[in-house]
């Protein structure tokens, strides 16, 4: 519950035509769309369920979204319409990206604040990546060095390389990665979500841009089908997510720990006093600069340090050709595979446990990813290819020369390496690197975190967006201080770098693992590639990954388990704010208030309509919600124009300002009842004064109002207008929850008894407004009727606008199973309970506030 969008606009009268002269067949301009359609090439509207009232005209043109009859054939249409769209007709395509009109010189500063944001963490595993390796299998030849680097050579090529440069960058969600991104590529193209407040309007939203058929198709629609008919698939899949997503938390954690502490323990290397407790001290302090300084944000963090991790690349390159020239060119022939058979040969058990420590070299490919939303597919690939690639492998090379001749330095062959003057300044630029590289997981923690929130799936946050131009950069305050007390505890208890190293592993080739299994199901349900490219994907990268993960598992009672219980503890919070949010949403829609009550109330709604506009923010995409019907019972008078808002994430990046708002008529005209949705893609901002928020809405009203009556005037060519023609029943009652008993036989103030023909069919505002209009017999009734209610929305604005909202809890039956009782009356209340209220994005005085609390039982 927040506000309502930023921006909308009218439908053109060109437009209009096209909508209502030549239905769907002259939309050619738009992107047009594959559905399945029945063979009797029956059209209906069904969005909304067969209780609420339409008052709004049906177009032309608009396609069944019933799928599962018989007898279907897939046909090609143009974007559908019905009367719940408003403005979402204007916008022909996708918003630009935010990168695509940046000159050179542009670029190049992009360049570096991507060498300052994404790929610290992957540069500095040099620091750390032989150390671990050789704790485990100790050095017993220049074979062992060979084949181990041969290890990291080929590790660097597969995972970063060919696996997330070259395929899964290019799975993002319109410039979005990481898992959620993934997972909301595969919600717009499958109905694969738990929340069950999909609209078939938001497929009309210009950026889903759902690919048309191809060869693959049929194979495509199959898995899709399958996808939405099978729940267990679906909670499976969430699953995935939300593991995924959890590793990617735990990466925050252990990615600054590990960094920092191996950059730091580089002074054991150059001051031989220095114990590991006082390695320990000076790297908790450099933690608490570091997570101090995240507030700064992206762009301008990224600027000031992109240039240091070029002279961190440059210098690993440096040292790497210095030590290849100085010591023993031969280890180029670790290009050569076959080094690796001849490692495990020689190691077997012990080369197996070292491929742990080997999988830190490619550490941060996950950030590649996940960070995709603060920078460009391109700029991270050229980036990745022509700088870094290169350099690390330079630097790995010059390291195992080093040790050919030098075996005893495998504890620290990185600072044992540097050429004697430089040590210090390598040292200085090492650490300053080091902290780069910890904000790299924290800032795909605070995407990841924001992506999960918007679907539903992680309590709500404060979000701090820290640049105007780039909406995808981010902070999050709770997290980043959540993130730092973790990390502190666990350098300060599991204080042996292997033992990081260990926990390190685990929580990356968890997200890799997850990453795998998603692209795998975009490549078959989206991109609809051919099975053997699919079937070598993913058991090529998921057995890889599964023999990297049986290393790590195997050592994780050294300390490393740490990790793995943080991640639970992630996994189990997003895991239970779905769940609880799913099923008071389905409460939600089960008690939602019957159209037939609406109706017999009558226009007043057995009581008092008051002048002014009342915003009642729900949840609900369809319906009444029943919190409306407590409003009623509990308050002497409502207003005299109600609007039902509901805040609604879709699964897409964002929602064009255009295609924000949908509206829709709730009851007949002298209700004066709408629906509002606002539509929000995740990476979209909500931040707007309520008196901003307010005008956009009245103006998006009114050019509602204006279209339908037009669209009215064509379609009924000068039919008259029934909608005043109420239901006259009224013995109905309504018991409040105090035991009062309120009786709608009778207005309940003497002021309405002069209205004896019709006592409840139209409010005393209303009756004033209409009242003091002219009437000109020169326009139409259709055009004095339009006149009319578009003076009394400008009277009720003058009124003055109260936000009315509903506080909807949960409660588990007493007749539940004892987990269900303790998840939702405790562990889900007490998320509630702490998250950030959804009104909290408006800035509304609290004399223009009224809120009503109401228990559900699941």
């Amino acid at each position: 519950m927040a506000e309502v969008g930023a921006g909308s606009g009218g439908i053109s009268s060109s437009r209009r035509e096209e909508i209502n002269g030549a239905g769907l067949s002259s939309m050619d301009s738009l992107e047009s769309r594959w559905v399945f359609q029945d063979e009797d090439d029956s059209e209906i509207d069904d969005e909304e369920d067969d209780d609420d009232y339409d008052d709004a005209p049906h177009l032309a043109g608009v396609d069944s979204d019933d799928e599962d009859t018989q007898d279907q054939r897939l046909i090609r249409t143009g974007p559908r319409i019905d009367s719940f769209d408003v403005e979402a007709l204007e916008v022909p395509g996708a918003p630009r990206s935010d990168y695509e009109d940046f000159g050179m010189g542009r670029k190049i500063v992009l360049a570096f604040q991507t060498l300052g944001v994404v790929f610290g963490d992957v540069g500095t595993s040099p620091l750390y990546t032989f150390s671990v390796m050789f704790s485990k299998a100790p050095i017993n030849g220049n074979e062992d060095v060979i084949g181990a680097l041969s290890l990291v050579l080929y590790t660097l090529i597969l995972i970063p390389l060919i696996k997330y440069v070259l395929v899964v960058l290019w799975a993002n969600d319109d410039g979005e990665g990481g898992t959620f991104a993934l997972y909301s590529l595969i919600c717009r193209h499958a109905k694969v979500s738990l929340l069950p407040n999909q609209l078939p309007s938001d497929a009309r939203i210009s950026s889903f841009r759902l690919k048309v058929p191809s060869a693959e198709l049929e194979r495509s629609l199959k898995i899709k089908e399958r996808l939405e008919t099978s729940l267990t698939l679906k909670k499976l899949l969430l699953v995935l997510v939300l593991a995924g997503t959890s590793m990617v938390i735990a990466d925050g954690v252990v990615t600054p720990a590990m960094s920092v502490m191996s950059a730091v323990g580089g002074l054991k290397v150059g001051v031989d006093a220095i114990e590991q407790d006082e390695v320990v001290m000076i790297s908790v302090a450099f933690l608490v600069i570091l997570f101090s300084v995240q507030k700064f944000g992206t762009s301008k963090v990224g600027l000031a340090v992109g240039p240091a991790l070029f002279i961190w690349f440059c210098s690993l390159a440096g040292i790497g050709i210095y030590n290849l020239l100085k010591y023993d060119t031969s280890v180029l022939k670790a290009f050569n595979p076959v080094h690796i058979y001849l490692y495990f040969k020689r190691n077997s058990v012990k080369a197996w446990y070292a491929l742990g420590g080997c999988l830190l070299c490619a550490t941060g490919s996950e950030a590649m990813f996940a960070d995709l939303c603060y920078f460009s597919v391109q700029s991270i690939q050229l980036t990745f290819v022509f700088l870094v690639l290169p350099c690390l492998m330079l630097g790995y090379l010059g390291q195992a020369a080093y040790l050919i001749n030098n075996p005893s330095g495998e504890e620290q062959p990185f600072f044992y390496s540097i050429p004697g003057g430089m040590f210090w300044p390598i040292f200085l630029i090492a650490n300053i690197a080091a902290l780069i590289a910890s904000r790299t997981m924290t800032t795909a923690t605070f995407s990841c975190i924001k992506q999960s929130t918007a679907l539903g799936c992680f309590p709500r946050l404060k979000i701090v967006h820290t640049s105007r131009k780039f909406m995808g950069q981010i902070y999050i305050p709770v997290i980043n201080w959540f993130l730092l007390v973790v990390c502190l505890i666990v350098v300060c208890s599991i204080s042996s770098i292997n033992e990081i190293g260990n926990a390190y592993g685990i929580a990356e080739l968890g997200v890799m693992m997850m990453t795998t299994i998603l692209v795998t199901i975009v490549m078959l349900l989206i991109w609809q590639i051919n099975i053997v490219i699919v079937l070598s994907f993913v058991i090529f990268f998921l057995g890889l990954e599964l023999t990297f993960f049986s290393s790590v598992l195997w050592s994780v009672t050294d300390g490393s388990w740490i990790i793995l219980v943080f991640a639970v503890i992630m996994f189990l919070i997003m895991y239970i704010w779905n769940y609880g949010s799913k099923l008071k949403y389905e409460t939600e829609v089960k008690q939602k208030l019957s159209m037939d009550l609406m109706r017999e109330l009558g226009c007043n709604l057995g009581t008092i309509r008051a002048p002014g506009i009342g915003l009642v923010y729900n949840e609900l995409a369809k319906g009444v919600p029943a919190i409306f019907g407590h409003f009623l019972t509990t308050l002497p008078a409502i207003h005299s124009m109600i609007i039902f808002v509901c805040i609604k994430y879709v699964p897409v990046p964002m929602v064009p300002q255009s295609e924000r708002f949908l509206f829709r008529r709730v009851c007949p005209k002298s209700y004066h009842i709408f629906r509002c949705i606002a539509r929000y893609g995740y990476k979209d901002v909500r931040k707007e004064n309520h008196q901003t928020f307010e005008q956009l809405l009245i103006e998006s009203i009114e050019k509602f109002i204006r279209r339908e009556a037009q669209e009215r005037q064509l379609e009924s060519d000068g039919d008259e207008d029934t909608d005043n023609e109420e239901d006259t029943s009224l013995s109905r009652v309504l018991i409040a929850p105090n035991g009062s008993v309120y009786s709608l036989a009778v207005p309940l103030l003497a002021e309405f008894g002069s209205c004896s023909n019709n006592p409840i069919s139209e409010a005393s505002t209303s009756e004033e407004v209409m009242a003091d209009l002219p009437v000109d017999p020169s326009i139409s009734d259709a055009e004095h009727g339009l006149e009319r209610e578009l003076s009394f929305i400008r009277k009720a604005k003058e009124s003055g606008v109260v936000y009315l909202l509903g506080h909807g809890d949960i409660r588990a039956r007493k007749d539940s199973w004892f987990i269900k009782k303790l998840v939702i009356n405790y562990f889900y209340a007490f998320l509630r309970k702490n998250c950030r209220r959804g009104i909290a994005n408006l800035s509304v005085p609290h004399s223009h506030l009224m809120q009503v609390g109401m228990t559900y039982m699941v």
